[in-house]
């Protein structure tokens, strides 16, 4: 596969501290908690004890994304049953989507005899995670200060933020922490704003060249949260599987841009057909048994910007969308 490396790309770390900060300082009207942890760690919780809701679910994508990107709450006619959508877009989709917003920084430790498993996204995985896609972008960020955001019910123990800690090579008092679990208002906005990473990371499994991609953009319903962590982790995958649209631009001729377009739709997985609790819970819960090829958009345009062809697969599922949201 090609270098994705482009000339003069940005510290996603550096990009993202002003919005860490404004997510800081906006804290009562967000109606999020902000606390030192013992190592001196911000942390942020957006939907554990705090209320959190839907903007600052927006704003965390914004943070996942390197600061390269923009999230926004929007309405569409396509389906009235689920009329509001989150809709991303950056002018950087290999870094911002793969580089920092995808949760590939896989964690676990010991906290108090019982295991804290999380995969942590955002930034700070452009420094301390060991993932070998890095080598692929040929990109490594160096900064003063680092921000990791989990998909977790409780605050980051000790533990890991010592790993966290070493893994970036900063004190823990140059970490910030944002968790939310997925049930909650702002964890299931920023899960659903993966639509384009989805999008991105399915490109990747298909070996299609990613300094070809220049641009995209992506959408998908704003799903219902649920109490239950397996329907509501079924309600935001089935968003994107079900409901998620995206558009990538690439430099490619006609012939790349098709078959990126007609291998990209989830309907291509063997999995396709079942909201995702179902599937998961076939598999007994073993994330790894679910075909990959699932995690990506319903529907797909891929725009050759070498012939100015587009080219469109996949379909949005109401049903299944209908049946996992209800």
């Amino acid at each position: 596969m090609a270098a994705a490396r482009q000339t003069g790309w940005p510290s996603v770390n550096a990009k993202a501290e002003p919005l860490v900060k404004a997510l800081i300082d906006d804290a009562g009207a967000l109606r999020i908690d902000v606390t030192r942890g013992t190592l001196g760690e911000c942390r942020i919780d957006c939907g554990v004890r705090a209320v959190g809701g839907l903007d600052a679910g927006r704003r965390i994508a914004e943070i996942c994304l390197g600061g390269l990107g923009r999230v926004a709450l929007e309405t569409t006619d396509t389906e009235s049953s689920w009329p509001f959508v989150v809709t991303v877009h950056t002018a950087q989709p290999v870094l911002a989507c793969l580089g920092s917003q995808y949760a590939g920084w896989s964690l676990s430790v010991e906290d108090n005899g019982k295991k804290y498993s999380v995969l942590g996204s955002g930034p700070a995985r452009a420094i301390g995670s060991s993932e070998k896609l890095f080598d692929e972008l040929d990109y490594r960020d160096k900064a003063a200060s680092a921000v990791l955001v989990l998909e977790a019910d409780r605050p980051p123990p000790p533990a890991l933020v010592e790993e966290v800690a070493k893994a970036c090579k900063l004190k823990p008092d140059r970490l910030t922490f944002i968790y939310a679990p997925t049930s909650s208002l702002a964890g299931t906005v920023q899960i659903a704003a993966r639509c384009l990473e989805v999008a991105l990371h399915k490109a990747h499994e298909l070996h299609f060249p990613l300094d070809h991609i220049i641009d995209g953009i992506a959408t998908a319903p704003l799903p219902p949260p649920a109490s239950d962590f397996v329907a509501a982790m079924g309600r935001t995958n089935d968003a994107i599987i079900y409901g998620g649209r995206a558009q990538l631009f690439v430099s490619s001729g006609a012939k790349e841009a098709k078959g990126l377009a007609d291998n990209l739709p989830s309907l291509k997985s063997k999995d396709y057909g079942k909201p995702f609790a179902d599937i998961f819970t076939a598999v007994k819960g073993d994330f790894y048994a679910i075909d990959r090829m699932l995690f990506s958009p319903a529907m797909v345009t891929v725009t050759s910007l070498k012939s100015g062809e587009s080219f469109e697969a996949g379909r949005i599922d109401t049903a299944v969308l209908s049946r996992s949201f209800a």
